[in-house]
């Protein structure tokens, strides 16, 4: 229970960041990611804040991802009793 607690304070926090990150930062700017090659030669042209949530949205749904896919084993657990 404490750790749903934790995990819910954490994430609020974090909310808490991009809403001021997007109050601050309303001006457009140039975004470049040449690693995905099309966006060096004509770079998405975004408010900061925008940006700023689609890189956290994108990092927070390959860590859920990764942290969903890591819970299967395959087999039930044995809690003490071999049986």
């Amino acid at each position: 229970m404490l750790k749903a607690v934790f995990k819910t304070i954490a994430f609020i926090a974090i909310l808490f960041v991009m809403l001021y990150v997007g109050m601050n930062n309303p001006h457009a700017v140039d975004f470049r990611f040449p690693i995905a090659g099309w966006t060096d030669k004509k770079p998405i042209h975004a408010s900061a804040a925008l940006i700023y949530f689609a890189i956290f949205a994108v990092g927070l749904l390959a860590g859920t991802i990764l942290t969903a896919g890591s819970g299967s084993r395959g087999g039930k657990k044995s809690f003490g009793k071999d049986k």
